[in-house]
């Protein structure tokens, strides 16, 4: 691992090690992410029985629906503040602080192991995949979300657009992977792949984050998350200001009754460990 990979690392975890920033993303975004859990946990085959590995678990919310669905769950996480909340929220599931890219797993332990949202947040997600292809037994399945092209995810779209209009997406942070690598599906079939896995595939899957006001948007994204967040607050405050008032225009457009439906859809990737 060279410096940029260490100093990326020890930003995120820094990040989600705040417990402000674990409970506003729970509170925000984990109400958009939520909705692609079933179908993750679809994509990798979770049922009764099963032995499911969630790595980047965050909150807890797919290892307790795998709990629900009466499979035996673990969730892990670098961070030690995501896996006190994911414990607090779901006390009979089993979570470990863990290492996505050093699973502390024998080789062939799992029958599934699915990852929400996590990928962007790892120094070397080709590295993470590998370890999610050893603990695998043969015959079992990974699958992970991503948020799909900015251009799709609205919200996130429209801020970055709105940063790079009225300020700089250069501020000095730690260099780390494209936070959209994954959205591209031949990316990821090709990331699994050279994993070792077989018959990759991927499909888009709808969510939308429905909120009450325009701005809970721009709110969310700079209290609940760590990269876009840290973005923000290096912009001067007039453009800080310009980029809430784009968003906020971007919104408004999605209104539908008393509410704003933003579509902020993943993309979903599984493949077989055969």
């Amino acid at each position: 691992m060279g410096k940029a990979d260490e100093s990326f690392r020890e930003f995120e975890q820094a990040g989600w090690e705040d417990s402000g920033v674990a409970a506003k993303y729970d509170e925000h975004l984990a109400t958009v992410t939520a909705q692609s859990v079933d179908v993750l946990l679809d994509a990798a085959g979770v049922c009764r029985g099963s032995r499911v590995l969630d790595v980047a678990t965050g909150a807890g919310h797919a290892a307790g629906a795998a709990a629900k669905r009466g499979a035996n769950a673990v969730g892990i996480d670098f961070s030690a503040t995501q896996v006190q909340l994911a414990r607090a929220r779901y006390p009979a599931v089993r979570f470990e602080q863990a290492d996505a890219e050093a699973l502390p797993y024998d080789p062939n332990t799992f029958d599934a192991v699915v990852n929400g949202f996590g990928l962007c947040h790892l120094p070397d997600p080709d590295v993470a995949l590998r370890e999610a292809f050893r603990v695998l037994k043969p015959g079992g399945r990974v699958a992970f979300t991503v948020w799909d092209t900015p251009e799709r995810a609205v919200a996130l779209g429209a801020l970055y657009a709105a940063v790079r209009a009225h300020g700089s997406l250069d501020v000095g942070l730690p260099t780390g992977p494209n936070f959209f690598l994954f959205s591209d599906p031949e990316t990821s079939r090709n990331a699994l792949l050279k994993a070792g896995f077989a018959s990759p595939s991927c499909r888009q899957v709808p969510q939308t984050w429905r909120v009450s006001d325009p701005d809970r948007v721009f709110e969310g994204i700079a209290e609940g998350s760590v990269r876009a967040a840290a973005t923000l607050r290096a912009q001067s405050p007039a453009a800080r200001e310009a980029v809430k008032t784009a968003l906020r225009i971007t919104v408004a457009a999605y209104k539908r009754g008393d509410s704003y439906d933003v579509p902020m859809p993943a993309m979903l990737a599984t493949a077989v460990k055969e």
